[in-house]
């Protein structure tokens, strides 16, 4: 039986054929990155490629690494391995890493949702044999409605709490939410504040060249009153903590594909919940597996077993590996509310 392109094994994401890791989660040679998020992209690894737009966070985040980058659709061969990266829609600077070596084809997909969120480059499928995908929302509950009507919703809580002399303070991811939240926002009814890592996120996605609404950072000094009637966008990290009670006459808000599931948005203390991921849902992941016309489909993280189950009953090769993926950025303790004051 032939060896497979990719293989996983203690590390990553591994190509024997190129002596490569795609997004490892232990320390290696040589890592192709798909995006900036804390389990796709660690500290340790000797060299590392990305995608363009990830170049300025990776540095923000990870220090002085060897790190080289490609656009969408350029290619680079790696021992004879051809390496090209896609559009996968979940943050900007996220990318499906295409591998091609002797007529094989695999697509390693990191995290991708389908829907455009005018930030991010719009995911693009890619014919292979085999896909590996993530199933995070992979259960038929997740099901998001159209992001313009979750975003009527955010800037009409946010309406009334201005109205009513009331500071807005809202969590979301400090890479990809917090800057589609402020996509998002209508500026006429009043001022957008950060939290400092949120800050720091946007000066390096800046950097890279990536335009964002203005913003003003919330430093040691900032008078915490100025905020009424403003948006205060903060990470999870940051929620019930001293630096968010200092806020006065706070309404509290919370984005996450997670709010879909009754009881969620009680178990976050928030005064209202927004579905919104940056994740595909039930349906995008099957529009997603679709649209590669592949042979073979390997999930790597979330609703894994029932997914794979369901796909074999639609007439794929399905099965599941084993990662350290899932776990993103702030939940995994990578953001400290001390950095911000």
């Amino acid at each position: 039986m032939a060896q497979a392109l990719l293989q996983f094994n203690d590390k990553g994401i591994y190509c024997a054929a190129g002596d490569f890791y795609i997004d490892p989660w232990k320390p290696v040679d040589r890592a192709v990155i798909t995006h900036a998020h804390s389990d796709h992209a660690r500290w340790g690894h000797k060299h590392y490629l990305a995608h363009h737009l990830s170049r300025e966070v990776m540095y923000y985040r990870l220090g002085d690494i060897s790190l080289e980058t490609m656009e969408y659709g350029e290619s680079t061969t790696i021992n004879g391995v051809q390496v090209s990266f896609y559009p996968a829609g979940h943050i900007v600077g996220s990318a499906q890493v295409r591998v091609e070596y002797k007529g094989e084809v695999w697509v390693a997909s990191g995290d991708y949702k389908l829907e455009d969120d005018g930030l991010s480059a719009p995911f693009e499928p890619v014919k292979c044999h085999t896909f590996i995908s993530e199933c995070t929302f992979g259960m038929p509950v997740y099901k998001w409605r159209p992001q313009a009507e979750i975003f009527s919703g955010i800037n009409d809580w946010w309406r009334l709490n201005a109205e009513e002399g009331r500071t807005t303070v809202i969590a979301g991811y400090s890479l990809g939410k917090a800057q589609r939240i402020m996509q998002g926002l209508d500026l006429s009814i009043g001022s957008i504040y950060l939290h400092g890592v949120i800050a720091n996120t946007n000066e390096a996605l800046e950097r890279n060249g990536i335009r964002l609404p203005p913003a003003e950072r919330i430093t040691a000094d900032f008078k915490r009153e100025q905020a009424r009637g403003g948006i205060v966008i903060c990470p999870p990290s940051a929620v019930g903590s001293p630096w968010m009670r200092k806020f006065p006459s706070v309404s509290f808000g919370y984005c996450s594909g997670w709010m879909a599931i009754r009881g969620a948005k009680r178990r976050r203390a928030a005064d209202r919940g927004f579905v919104l991921s940056d994740h595909a849902d039930w349906d995008g992941l099957i529009e997603a597996i679709g649209a590669t016309e592949c042979e073979s489909v390997c999930l790597t993280h979330g609703s894994t077993a029932s997914f794979s189950r369901y796909l074999r009953e639609l007439g794929y090769d399905a099965f599941e590996a084993e990662t350290h993926y899932g776990v993103e950025d702030d939940e995994a303790g990578e953001t400290k509310v001390e950095e911000a004051v």
